[in-house]
C-alpha cells in the first residue's frame, strides 16, 4: 500500500533556493505525528534540499504583485510551496 507524506515549505521569496521561514509536516503513513511548533529547526533550509532528498514539488505560491501600500504587510506567508513522498507500508 501507498501513503503520502506531505511537506509545507514557506520560503522567504518566490526562488526555491531561499531560506525556510515556517513549514509543516504531515504524515499519512501514521509513522509520525508532527505538530505545529514540535521542532524549532526547519526540516530543509530551502526547497531545493528537500527536492534533492526525493521530495516532490506538486504546488508553488503563485506570484502575485501586493497591492500599492501593501507591499511590507507581514499578516500571512505569501511563498508556500507543497512537496510530497510516497511510502510504501506494509498492507
Amino acid at each position: 500500500m501507498t501513503r503520502q507524506k506531505v511537506l509545507v515549505l514557506y520560503l522567504a521569496n518566490s526562488a526555491l533556493d531561499s531560506p525556510v521561514i515556517a513549514w509543516a509536516v504531515y504524515d499519512g503513513t501514521g509513522a509520525t505525528r508532527p505538530m505545529a511548533g514540535d521542532n524549532d529547526t526547519p526540516p530543509y533550509r530551502t526547497g531545493v534540499e528537500a527536492l534533492r532528498d526525493g521530495w516532490r514539488l506538486f504546488q508553488a505560491a503563485q506570484i502575485l504583485p501586493h497591492p500599492r501600500g501593501e507591499e511590507f504587510d507581514l499578516a500571512y506567508l505569501k511563498y508556500e510551496f507543497f512537496f510530497e513522498q510516497l511510502v510504501e507500508i506494509p498492507a
